[in-house]
């Protein structure tokens, strides 16, 4: 399987640079995995695809401001850095440019030294370890002087933080948004619940390796980054009830799906615990859990292109992919979103 089978023409007009006013008048559009039918929709009408005893999966991750920007303590050069994994208390994993200066002892500044981190090792595809000293609680001083970290293809500059956050958004950990999950506000999400739709939480901490592009030719030659989950007892049982019940589990983005997948077991059945997954889903995958799921438009050549191609199929993806192209639909991030529909 190549990674070449997974690419479709983008013109970059149609990257989303901005979020919209209301989060849930973003366009839907509704694939039928089964037939690849599709329909087109406004976000907020998903109810009409909703029914009770459905479960709506939702990862309650939340992104910090993970981008800072400094200075080196000898030189005064400017360097970013980037938070992905907290190793141990002030010790993190970290994307450094330029990586030049970012040598083993180099200290950069931040804040005028409200912040300040010491390059302690290099370690795996160039990430440095940085030990961070600081006065006080390290989320608030990341909350002063920290940026969210938008994907390379967002270039508009984000007025309001919180647009890069699901409205339900509650652990922090993540160094990206799960942005299908940007789509819904609380009105409705309360309107869903009304209809006797079951909502359950699962945390996937999303790491910057779910966005890295594919470098090799055969799928199955690449390797995804761990990122770390959580699933608490109650989601658990309320997941495992509504597939007892005859329910449908319905998951919001891709990340909620690889976590569900990562923690069931061979009859689907959800255990409540925590910790680390490299679960790559690509076509051939037989799903455990999920029925259907609420998604944005990815990336060509993407490891999450080929979780929704393993879904609904790779021709109905790529096909639906190509009629979003022509009917001028908003992708990636801040974009539309589709229902792969069961």
């Amino acid at each position: 399987m190549k990674v070449s089978d997974f690419t479709f023409d983008l013109p970059e007009e149609l990257i989303a640079q901005d979020p919209l006013e209301d989060r849930s008048s973003s366009r839907l559009m509704v694939l039928d995995k089964k037939t690849g039918e599709i329909d087109h929709h406004i976000f907020r009408e998903i109810t009409s695809y909703l029914k009770e005893g459905d479960c709506l999966v939702l990862n309650n991750t939340k992104v910090i401001p993970a981008r800072l920007i400094g200075a080196k303590e000898d030189t005064g050069g400017k360097v970013e850095v980037l938070l992905l994994k907290r190793k141990q208390d002030n010790t993190w994993e970290t994307l450094v440019k330029p990586g030049r200066k970012a040598k083993v002892g180099a200290r950069i500044s931040f804040g005028d030294g409200m912040l300040v981190g010491e390059v302690t090792d290099i370690v795996e595809e160039g990430n440095r370890l940085v030990r961070f000293e600081y006065e006080g609680i390290f989320e608030e001083v990341l909350d002063q002087l920290g940026q969210m970290p938008l994907p390379p293809y967002i270039t508009h500059q984000l007025k309001d933080k919180n647009r890069y956050q699901t409205v339900y958004a509650k652990y922090d950990g993540s160094a990206a948004a799960p942005t299908a999950g940007l789509h819904f506000t609380k009105e409705l999400l309360q309107k869903i619940k009304d209809m006797g739709v079951k909502i359950a939480f699962v945390t996937l901490h999303v790491g910057l390796g779910t966005f890295r592009p594919v470098k090799v030719d055969d799928v199955l030659n690449h390797h995804m980054h761990s990122e770390f989950y959580s699933v608490e007892e109650e989601d658990a049982k309320l997941i495992n009830d509504t597939k007892e019940q005859g329910g449908r589990i319905i998951s919001v983005g891709t990340t909620s799906t690889r976590t569900l997948e990562s923690v069931a077991d061979e009859t689907g059945h959800i255990e409540a615990k925590s910790g680390w997954t490299e679960i790559f889903i690509y076509p051939g995958y037989k799903f455990k859990v999920i029925d259907g799921l609420i998604t944005n438009f990815h990336l060509p050549e993407s490891t999450l292109l080929m979780l929704v191609s393993a879904l609904a199929g790779k021709e109905h993806i790529i096909h639906a992919y190509e009629e979003a192209v022509k009917e001028q639909y908003r992708f990636f991030s801040f974009g539309d979103a589709m229902f792969i529909h069961p």
